[in-house]
């Protein structure tokens, strides 16, 4: 499996202007209306000649009525969907979209992050190097801190870690992943990895895609001069927590999924040393939204106590079913 790089993107000039290959950008939308409009329409506003398709995954009438005027107002391809297909799912209609319309690259982004034109233009220059890639832009939050620039999942454990933490670990295996928050993918990386996996619904459906896009010869870079900002507390906040806390959905899918990834990739004997580490991960995913959160702890630990649940019953379908080459 091809390691993730971490490159620059050239800038290609030509009468004083940088000529910059316009993506089409795919956003899902969930009930943040309000956070599309304003980032999705800043990243519009700076690329002239760029098109855009938003997914509406079905929330209330409210949202998709706002969504509906103001994809009409700001000349948005809108595809309404009649249920919450999940993120996964709804960057997979919106690609679809996007490519039978002729679009040969697309650029995934959440409804609260944004990136310059300058950085969409060092991305599509490393696009432009090698079209079987797929490239992320180092992501900051609104203060500058870096929220994301390339991260390493160890098969070991399952545990999560940035890739400057690798010589503490000598010899342990990993692979690298790229962040769906933004997310630069040329057609032919696209049909090479399959899309995304919808049964993630949300969360680490980017890790899966990455892996299977990795294993089938897609260059993974992350662009260290490009920048996105990402407001990750957007959308995944507790509406009834404290500000830091995450939402019960963050919990319950971040902790379930890391089994399921576990299912699609490792063999018996993964699953297992993940199973029996994943009481401490899922408190690892908890302590993200804070330690006051716990003055109120239902929520968190009912959704971690739902996540748990479901993985471990993943997990025995999966341990369940004959090992490929196995009798049966």
């Amino acid at each position: 499996m091809p390691p993730y790089t971490t490159g620059r993107g050239g800038e290609r000039r030509g009468t004083g202007r940088c000529l910059v290959r316009t993506p089409t950008i795919v956003v899902v939308n969930y009930g943040s209306a309000e956070l599309v409009a304003e980032n999705l329409g800043s990243t519009h506003r700076g690329l002239p000649g760029s098109s855009v398709v938003v997914v509406d995954n079905w929330s209330t009438a409210a949202e998709r009525s706002r969504m509906s005027e103001l994809a009409a107002d700001r000349g948005w391809s809108l595809l309404e969907m009649d249920h919450n297909a999940g993120f996964g799912g709804g960057v997979n209609a919106g690609a679809t979209a996007a490519f039978a319309r002729g679009a040969t690259d697309i650029l995934v982004l959440n409804p609260d992050a944004r990136i310059d034109a300058e950085s969409v233009a060092r991305l599509a220059a490393v696009a432009d190097e090698e079209r079987l890639t797929v490239a992320s832009p180092v992501v900051q939050d609104p203060a500058g801190k870096v929220w994301f620039a390339g991260l390493d999942l160890y098969l070991e454990d399952g545990s999560i870690r940035a890739p400057r933490r690798r010589p503490q670990h000598p010899g342990a295996h990993y692979v690298e992943w790229l962040s769906g928050a933004c997310l630069w993918i040329t057609r032919e990386a696209w049909d090479v990895a399959g899309g995304f996996d919808d049964d993630f619904f949300l969360y680490w459906e980017d890790v899966d895609f990455s892996r299977r896009a990795a294993e089938r010869g897609v260059r993974l870079v992350v662009v260290a001069d490009a920048v996105a900002i990402h407001d990750e507390g957007g959308t995944q906040r507790s509406r009834t927590q404290r500000p830091e806390a995450k939402s019960e959905t963050y919990y319950y899918y971040n902790i379930r999924n890391r089994m399921l990834y576990a299912a699609r990739h490792l063999d018996s004997d993964g699953i297992r040393r993940w199973r029996r580490s994943a009481g401490r991960n899922a408190w690892q995913v908890l302590l993200r939204g804070g330690r006051r959160q716990f003055l109120r702890p239902v929520a968190p630990l009912r959704a971690a106590w739902r996540g748990l649940r479901d993985g471990r019953h993943i997990a025995r379908t999966a341990l369940s079913r004959p090992a490929a080459g196995d009798p049966g």
